[in-house]
């Protein structure tokens, strides 16, 4: 079964053991979960990306590439990957998991992939995961650029309020959980004291952009752009 996935992978893993550690979700309470291989690859492909984006686009400066970088190393770029490997359909969870839809759900396949990322640098370092992701981001952004990777939404959003409501959006932390290596803020965003959003992610201004993102399509629909 997971012949395919290293398939699609476009990796052969020699310790297959690693492998399936790395898709193994931590609600199986597994001590082989791969929830340690998830620390791991969040910073592998936090440098990997930075690598590829520094030696692709030299016109551009460190806030562009940063800006860059954040919209391709996070939640929703992560699932974007894990759905070109289907990885939903090798993760393991828990039968609880599983009744609560765990195999599609966003952070639970994104983590996987971070995981399997993570593994292949244990066995064999960052050199296959740079040819990995040139090959998997070529293949979701086959006109990788500034403009068709990120949107600021905030501060789109604070200049359509500004105009339309003069006021600015306002961002108050909900909850935040998870351990220190994994925490998961979330935000609410609020315009003119009523709520427009409720978003989670791996940081507070990722969540904010989430936040700010869904505020600003509302007004949309609303015909206030």
């Amino acid at each position: 079964m997971l012949d395919q996935l290293q398939k699609n992978l476009g990796y052969v893993f020699q310790d297959r053991d690693l492998l399936q550690q790395a898709l193994t979700h931590k609600s199986t309470k597994s001590h082989a979960n791969n929830e340690r291989l998830e620390f791991l690859g969040d910073a592998v492909l936090d440098l990997v990306v930075a690598e590829i984006l520094f030696g692709r686009f030299a016109e551009l400066q460190e806030g562009d590439l940063s800006k860059m970088r954040a919209s391709l190393v996070n939640e929703k770029a992560f699932f974007k990957l894990a759905g070109l490997l289907e990885l939903q359909d090798y993760i393991v969870i828990s039968s609880a998991e599983a009744n609560n839809h765990g195999h599609t759900k966003p952070s639970i396949l994104a983590n996987a992939f971070e995981a399997l990322m993570g593994a292949i640098y244990l066995e064999s370092g960052l050199e296959p995961i740079k040819v990995l992701m040139t090959r998997f981001l070529d293949k979701i952004y086959p006109d990788l650029s500034l403009q068709s990777t990120f949107m600021d939404y905030k501060s789109a959003l604070q200049e359509l309020t500004q105009a339309r409501f003069k006021v600015v959006p306002t961002y108050t932390l909900k909850s935040e959980s998870g351990p220190d290596h994994a925490k998961e803020f979330e935000m609410q965003i609020f315009i003119l004291d009523k709520l427009y959003g409720t978003c989670s992610a791996k940081s507070k201004k990722e969540a904010q952009q989430l936040c700010a993102q869904m505020a600003y399509q509302r007004l949309r629909l609303e015909g206030s752009v």
